[in-house]
């Protein structure tokens, strides 16, 4: 069964500083971490996908217009407090399994090596109606 597991920032429920003000080697531990997760789930055949995302700034929102072509406004803004930050997706063997990967994932290091405990939400990945029934 595949899960998405959907990690979000909060700056209201961050212990720890913006990454913006991270060290160089505190910054290469997270990605470090991250790279060694992504390359376990890959060599276990549970990982489908798995991105960093931009910061919101860098976000764009699209609503089709009255004709259907595309009206694009900036946002979420900057001073949005909370954000997705990147997510997983993963095939694997039910949902203690994807729960057990949240957790992994949510102990990332941060500042000072210490882990972040960041909320991962844990979705299953709906699928369509088989055609047989």
């Amino acid at each position: 069964m595949k899960y998405m597991l959907l990690m979000q920032f909060s700056a209201a429920n961050a212990d720890f500083p913006g990454i913006d003000s991270w060290t160089p080697e505190e910054l290469g531990a997270h990605i470090a971490f991250m790279q060694e997760v992504n390359a376990t789930l890959a060599a276990s055949g549970e990982l489908v996908d798995a991105q960093g995302l931009a910061m919101p700034d860098q976000a764009r929102i699209v609503r089709a217009g009255r004709d259907g072509a595309p009206v694009v406004t900036d946002g979420p803004f900057a001073e949005t407090k909370e954000f997705l930050a990147g997510y997983w997706i993963v095939d694997c063997a039910g949902p203690e399994r994807a729960v057990e990967i949240a957790a992994r994932v949510s102990a990332a290091p941060g500042p000072g090596g210490a882990p972040l405990n960041m909320p991962i939400e844990v979705r299953p990945v709906a699928s369509a109606p088989s055609e047989e029934g």
